[in-house]
This record gives C-alpha cells, sequence and structure tokens, in this order.
C-alpha cells in the first residue's frame, strides 16, 4: 500500500478514536447528570422512602431485614437517622416481629400493602405504603412512608370530645328525664288531688247511705218490725252496687277492667236504653237516634257500651242547662291506611256512634283535656271526672278510639269508633238465675277457702255451708298447704288472687295443682282478671269471680265448676 493511503487511514482512525472519546465524555456526563438528578429527586422527596432486603437470621428463615437505601426524609418522618446499613433487629429489637410481621407477607406475595402503624421507639405513627422489589429472588421490599402523628392525635382528640359529648348529651337527657318524671309525678298528684273531693262525695254518699240503712235494720230486729227490712236491705244494696259501679268506672279509665265482649248490635242496644237515656237527660232535652239500614256488628261489652253511652248523654245534658236536643247516629266506616294512621287504629271497617248536642261546647283548650285523668270543669265535690275519661279507656281496651270535636257556644260531638265484628249479633238469653236454697248441693263435697278478709271468709263459708259443702278456711296459702298434708283431698280451691304470706292465689292453686292435678279452681279478685293469667291463659279447669260479687252468682260458679 502506498505510504500516502496509510498516513489517510492513520487520520481516520484518528479522527474515529477522538470521536469516540468525545461521545464517551459526553455520555459520562450525562450519566452523571441522570443520577444527581434522581438522586435530588429521591432526596428532596417530601416522604420517607426506603428499600430494605430480608435475609435469614437467628430468628429463622427471612427473619431480618436490612436498609440499603433510605432518603433523606426516612429520619425525618420516622425520626430515626443513618439507617442504611443497619439491620432491623438492632435498631428497634422489641418491635422486630412486628414490622416483620407487616413486610414478610409483601414480599412473600407480591401483594402490595397500606397500613398505619406506631414506631413506638420514636413515639412516631406512620402511615406506609409498601410493595415487592422485582424480580423477588432479591428480597427486597420498598417503603413509602410518612408521619401522620399530628393526625392520629387530632383524631383521638376529636374522639374523647366525641366521648364526652355523648357522655354530656346523657347527663342533660337523664336530667330532662328526671325533670319530666318529677313534673308527671306533680301532675299525679294535681289529678289525685281533683280526684279526691268528687270521690269522696260519692262514696260518703255512698257509704252513708249503707251504713244508715243498716242501722236502721238493727232498730228494726230490735222492734220486731221484720216487715221493714227488705226496703232497707235493698237501699243498702243499692249503695253498694253504685259504688262498685264507682270503682269500675276508676278501673276502665286504667282500662284495666275484665271485660266480658260479645258479638253486639249496636242498634238493639241503643233502643233497649233510649227510655233510660230520656230519663237520665229530663224533659227539658230532645233525644233523637238515626242509624244506618245495615249496621254491622262489633266485638265490645254491652254493658260497658251502655254505661260508656249514659256518660256521654250526661256530659251532654249538663252543657245545656236551659235544654236542647241530643242526636246519637250510627252508620258504618271504612278506614284507609291514611286516616287509620291518624287515628292510630289498623285500617278497615268500623262501626261509628256518634253522640251530638247543641250545648255549650268547649275552647280547644278544653277539648284537648277533655281524656286527661280525672279532668274536670265543674265544681269541686260534683264530679269526678271519669265520664269521658272512662269511656276513652273502654273504647281503646276494645280495640277502637274516641275523637271529640266541639265549637264553643256551638256543641260537641263525640265519635265512638268500634271494630266491625263479622259473626252476627245473637240476642242474649235471659239469666235463669237460681236462689241459693234452689242451689243446694246433694252431696257433700269439700272446698278449700283462702281469703285474707275475715268478713268475707265467714260470710262465704257460711253460704257455702248452708248449701251442703264441707269448708275449709285459711287466712293465707301458707295455711292453706299445711293443712292439705295431712287433709283430705278438697273437691275445689276457692281462693283470693291477693294474698298475704308470701304466696299469691295463683302461686297457691299451681301448688295445689302440684299434688292434685284434677282439682278445680275457683280464684276471687277484687281487681283484675289478668292477676289469674299464666302467659296469658287461666289455667285448665278455672273460673275468675271479681268482686263485688252476688251470692246467687257465687254458688251458681261453685256449682258449675263442681258439676264439670
Amino acid at each position: 500500500m502506498p505510504s500516502h493511503d496509510l498516513l489517510s487511514l492513520r487520520h481516520q482512525v484518528e479522527a474515529l478514536q477522538q470521536r469516540n472519546a468525545l461521545l464517551e465524555a459526553r455520555l459520562a456526563s450525562l450519566q452523571d447528570h441522570d443520577q444527581n438528578f434522581y438522586r435530588s429527586l429521591f432526596d428532596t422527596m417530601d416522604e420517607g422512602f426506603c428499600i430494605i432486603e430480608f435475609f435469614d437470621g437467628p430468628h429463622g428463615p427471612l427473619s431480618d431485614y436490612v436498609h440499603v437505601l433510605a432518603n433523606a426524609a426516612y429520619a425525618k418522618h420516622a425520626g430515626i437517622p443513618n439507617v442504611v446499613g443497619q439491620k432491623l433487629r438492632e435498631m428497634v429489637p422489641a418491635e422486630a416481629d412486628d414490622w416483620i410481621a407487616r413486610y414478610g407477607p409483601v414480599l412473600q406475595t407480591g401483594e402490595p400493602l397500606h397500613f398505619e402503624q406506631e414506631l413506638v421507639a420514636t413515639g412516631r405513627v406512620l402511615s406506609v405504603t409498601t410493595f415487592r422489589v422485582e424480580p423477588a429472588e432479591k428480597r427486597q421490599v420498598a417503603v413509602l412512608f410518612k408521619d401522620v402523628t399530628e393526625r392520629r392525635r387530632a383524631e383521638l382528640a376529636l374522639q374523647r370530645l366525641n366521648e364526652e359529648l355523648e357522655q354530656r348529651v346523657e347527663a342533660a337527657v337523664a336530667e330532662r328525664a328526671k325533670a319530666e318524671e318529677a313534673l308527671r309525678q306533680a301532675q299525679k298528684m294535681e289529678a289525685v288531688g281533683q280526684l279526691s273531693g268528687g270521690i269522696a262525695h260519692d262514696f260518703n254518699n255512698l257509704l252513708g247511705g249503707i251504713l244508715g240503712a243498716q242501722e236502721l235494720m238493727r232498730q228494726r230486729l230490735e222492734q220486731s218490725r221484720f216487715d221493714a227490712l227488705e226496703p232497707l236491705l235493698e237501699l243498702s244494696s243499692g249503695s253498694a252496687q253504685r259504688a262498685s259501679s264507682l270503682v269500675h268506672r276508676l278501673l276502665a279509665f286504667s282500662r284495666q277492667q275484665t271485660l266480658q265482649p260479645c258479638a253486639t248490635q249496636v242498634t238493639t242496644l241503643v233502643a233497649g236504653m233510649e227510655e233510660l237515656l230520656r230519663r237520665s237527660i229530663g224533659p227539658a232535652i230532645t233525644l233523637t237516634s238515626r242509624f244506618a239500614s245495615q249496621l254491622w256488628p262489633t266485638f265490645i261489652d254491652p254493658p260497658q257500651l251502655e254505661s260508656a253511652l249514659l256518660n256521654v248523654c250526661i256530659n251532654a245534658r249538663d252543657a245545656m242547662p236551659e235544654g236542647g236536643v241530643i242526636d246519637i247516629v250510627g252508620d258504618n266506616l271504612l278506614l284507609d291506611q291514611q286516616h287509620a294512621d291518624a287515628l292510630q287504629l289498623p285500617a278497615g271497617e268500623y262501626v261509628r256512634l256518634s253522640i251530638s248536642d247543641n250545648g255549650m261546647g268547649m275552647s280547644a283548650e278544653v277539648a284537648e283535656r277533655a281524656f286527661d285523668p280525672f279532668f274536670t270543669t265543674k265544681p269541686m265535690g260534683q264530679g269526678t271526672g271519669l265520664g269521658l275519661s272512662m269511656t276513652y279507656g273502654f273504647v281503646r281496651q276494645s280495640g277502637g278510639q274516641l275523637r271529640v270535636s266541639s265549637t264553643l257556644g256551638e256543641g260537641t260531638r263525640i265519635e265512638l269508633l268500634l271494630p266491625r265484628h263479622h259473626a252476627p249479633a245473637e240476642p242474649a238469653a235471659p239469666k235463669q238465675r237460681r236462689t241459693l236454697a234452689e242451689q243446694s248441693s246433694s252431696a257433700a263435697q269439700r272446698i278449700l277457702l283462702i281469703e285474707d278478709q275475715t268478713a268475707l271468709r265467714v260470710v262465704v263459708a257460711e253460704v257455702l255451708e248452708e248449701l251442703g259443702y264441707l269448708v275449709d278456711a285459711f287466712e293465707n296459702g301458707p295455711a292453706a298447704l299445711a293443712h292439705l298434708q295431712n287433709a283430705e283431698r278438697p273437691d275445689l280451691l276457692l281462693s283470693d288472687i291477693g294474698l298475704p304470706g308470701g304466696l299469691n292465689g295463683r302461686q297457691v292453686a299451681e301448688r295445689c295443682r302440684e299434688r292434685y292435678p284434677e282439682l278445680k279452681v275457683l280464684f276471687v279478685t277484687g281487681y283484675d282478671e289478668s292477676a289469674a293469667l299464666r302467659d296469658g291463659q287461666l289455667l285448665q279447669g278455672t273460673l275468675v269471680l271479681t268482686k263485688p260479687f252476688d251470692l246467687e252468682v257465687l254458688a251458681e260458679r261453685v256449682r258449675t265448676l263442681l258439676e264439670g
């Protein structure tokens, strides 16, 4: 090759070498720039960042890790400087197992994880996001975290504040409930005070009649004027019956009276008592009645409905001192859900019995309190305030509703809404009451009598013995049960429900039934039949008689039970 060609080739190689050197210098410069750039980004990150690498330690495989990379924010958020090269179990030995339990599954499964955990060594609460560095053989996990201690403290403070507020609210509600209870008690005492005048007046009159009649009977006996005893007995009995009626009105108000409902045709019931109503309201008031031609029957206690109607008509009479008109209307009513909800009733079919008058009427304030306990606008001693209250209690207990509308100076309208009964009403069969002599027992059957009231116990025992029964009478349950240990088997247990001595009548009956399973039981109560119930039912072979009662009725119940 000619020398000038070799020289040219040498120059070309040198030029290429110079170019390569220049390119390598530029590449090195770019790499240094990129490394510095990324390192700058890494160190200026606001969040802490590190890469940890697991290794097998004395506590088992993958039981420890070392920090292989960390940025400047690591110390800012975690509170531990210069962590690169530090092992977990040397840094925080007391917490090592907790952090291994967090990061270990990330390494093993490759599933990222986000959690919050306190680094106890520095008291920092860290919000951590962690993921595996691929490939898995590197045994490395990347950790990105931030100090959220202040936020957590704020949350805890807010939680404590909420708890304190809840406690304060509970205390305030309890204090308000206490104040409301005190107010209710005060209102109750006020109501009792309003009631006491009327009740005392009525009972004193009734007791005066009873005691006076008894005193006269004693005198007539001393005078041997036996023919004069019967009117006095009638007077005493009538006063006692009115006293009993007053007690039942009180029970009706509390909705605790024992009802005996049956299918009832309201048209027939009102027609049967129109004469009584006319006598009660007087000749100055005109009474009219109108009923739907096919008025539905209702399931209700007829005597209680009669009493309710009489009470409403008497109230209407008192509102018309100068005379007026009382109009009784009966019709059928279908309540849809909206109207039924407003009346606190199930939707369905009802019989509506309306009693209207053109009397003085009531103001809105008085009408709003018309059903309040013992509320009355009559002077003290001239009324108990139980008229509408009793009617309201009875109607509600029967599944119906009572509502009042009134305009001052124009009149009042009372509506009784009673549920429709789909079975036809049947006329009541006339009672065939037998005298005590006619109810005498031919067989000497044994009766175990338990009654804590001495007078009533003596009277009942004497009546039963006159009827031919053998009577063992006791004041309380334990005495009667002790007697049974060595006595003949009784045929009937006749017991008051409310008894002293630790056992009530129902409990005594259950004890007796354990010994004599087929024993018949007649309960007597001065309050309510529910006291004899167990799980809402009477014991089999059991009847209930409410006080006060006629002796003929007592004899009839005893005979009914003993004859099956």
